[in-house]
């Protein structure tokens, strides 16, 4: 199931189209699924249930109906909530591409924690980004970041053990900048105004500070605890 927002109410994200995907796409790669995943507490969690349950939102066409009918140049994000089409690690190939088509002339931009090496996955990825529909690829630690990086099929995210609500640039072990997202840390930026995870050339590493009820696990995770 998929929920699409035309307007965000998030002080983060700011007001722009937004989507929620079930909780069946994520990824037993993803160690925040177990502990550590911000949309697991909250008003956002029991969204994500009705989603996952099947109580709200609708098919994976109405979604891409109301991503096709946004204005160009519209920036959009998909996913508060979820990963990528395909129940568990695999993307499903025939969906994600409905979704690139629909976004064509759009700024759509999301995340995932699905693993690259896994089927067809990294090639999904990378027409993905070659296409207009930012995929970054989210990384648990900043070694694991720079593994990512070095796949060269798009830009790259990590979880950052930082006290939310800072800015904490760094670098990874092989020297590849990170930016803490300002969202984060400045309350006169928003996804809405900042745009930078919608860049499929960029090359430093946004990261996000562990955050939300479970951000005590989060961090453990980016330290690699």
């Amino acid at each position: 199931m998929y929920h699409f927002t035309a307007k965000s109410q998030n002080v983060k994200t700011g007001p722009i189209p937004t989507t929620v995907t079930s909780a069946a796409t994520c990824p037993e790669a993803c160690p925040l699924k177990a502990k550590g995943c911000y949309a697991q507490g909250g008003p956002l969690a029991i969204h994500w249930r009705a989603v996952t349950s099947g109580k709200r939102g609708g098919s994976l066409q109405a979604l891409c109906d109301n991503i096709a009918a946004l204005p160009d140049g519209t920036l959009w994000r998909h996913n508060v909530a979820g990963d990528l089409p395909g129940e568990g690690d695999a993307i499903d190939k025939a969906s994600m591409l409905a979704l690139i088509e629909a976004n064509t002339g759009k700024r759509g931009f999301t995340y995932t924690h699905k693993p690259p090496h896994l089927g067809d996955n990294a090639a999904i990825i990378a027409q993905s980004n070659a296409e207009g529909f930012t995929i970054n690829l989210s990384a648990n630690t900043l070694a694991h970041a720079d593994q990512l990086a070095a796949l060269n099929i798009g830009p790259v995210v990590v979880v950052q053990d930082a006290v939310e609500g800072t800015r904490a640039d760094t670098v990874t072990p092989g020297g590849r900048k990170v930016a803490t997202c300002p969202a984060t840390y400045r309350d006169d930026v928003t996804c809405a105004t900042c745009g930078l995870c919608a860049s499929t050339t960029r090359k430093v590493i946004v990261g996000f500070p562990a955050h939300g009820a479970a951000k005590r696990a989060a961090a453990n995770i980016a330290k690699g605890a």
